[in-house]
């Protein structure tokens, strides 16, 4: 296992991509005409499926990349390009493409249900946050490292419910440029952790680079 400081960072970084804070406009405008119990629901079920498809990325990652024969380090460097994009565009507090298409959020408004998709997937567990999953993951052998992360998807799942929950009045209490700046915030602490998990893994692709 790693120690307990770097879970801390681990679990930090997974609740920056996911970021609920980012989604609650869109949780509003989705969920704004359902009733209270719906929007409960809605939230339940998005935080459950948030928690699932992080935890089966946790645990089943590592199998995938290597049905497809990608390395973990060459995933690593493709994972921190598209999570520093993701960054890139928080800070410019900007809608994430990666994150929901303009399909998806055209469908979101006549659909009933609407927590896996678009809130759960991809709005909150988007390719980013599956990606910094699966890089974690196997960053440590071993199942009492896995159970950690496991344990850090959980609760993710739930701040996400917390924050979904809680969207109506922490969007009065933010307001909009309230919201932004800790966008802006959770951009800049994701784009140091994109940058980290670049170098971590160029360096194993490419171990001449230490001696410099």
């Amino acid at each position: 296992m790693l120690e307990w400081a770097a879970y801390i960072k681990i679990l930090v970084a997974l609740l920056v991509i996911v970021d609920p804070l980012a989604a609650i406009p869109s949780f509003i405008i989705m969920a704004g005409h359902f009733t209270d119990a719906d929007r409960t629901k809605i939230a339940r079920v998005a935080s459950i499926a948030v928690a699932t498809v992080l935890i089966v990325s946790a645990l089943l990652g590592d199998s995938i990349l290597a049905f497809f024969g990608i390395s973990i380090s060459a995933f690593k460097v493709a994972g921190a390009i598209l999570i520093f994009f993701m960054a890139i565009s928080m800070l410019q507090v900007k809608q994430v493409r990666d994150k929901q298409t303009e399909e998806e959020e055209a469908e979101a408004q006549d659909k009933h249900s609407i927590a896996v998709v678009p809130i759960a997937i991809p709005l909150l567990a988007g390719p980013g946050a599956i990606s910094t999953t699966i890089i974690y993951a196997t960053e440590h052998p071993g199942w009492q490292h896995r159970l950690v992360i496991v344990a850090c998807c959980l609760l993710v799942g739930v701040a996400c419910w917390i924050g979904l929950r809680a969207a109506a009045p922490v969007s009065r209490l933010l307001g909009k440029t309230g919201i932004n700046i800790a966008v802006r915030l959770m951009g800049l602490i994701l784009t140091a952790v994109a940058v980290e998990i670049f170098v971590s893994g160029l360096l194993v692709l490419m171990p001449g680079l230490k001696g410099h």
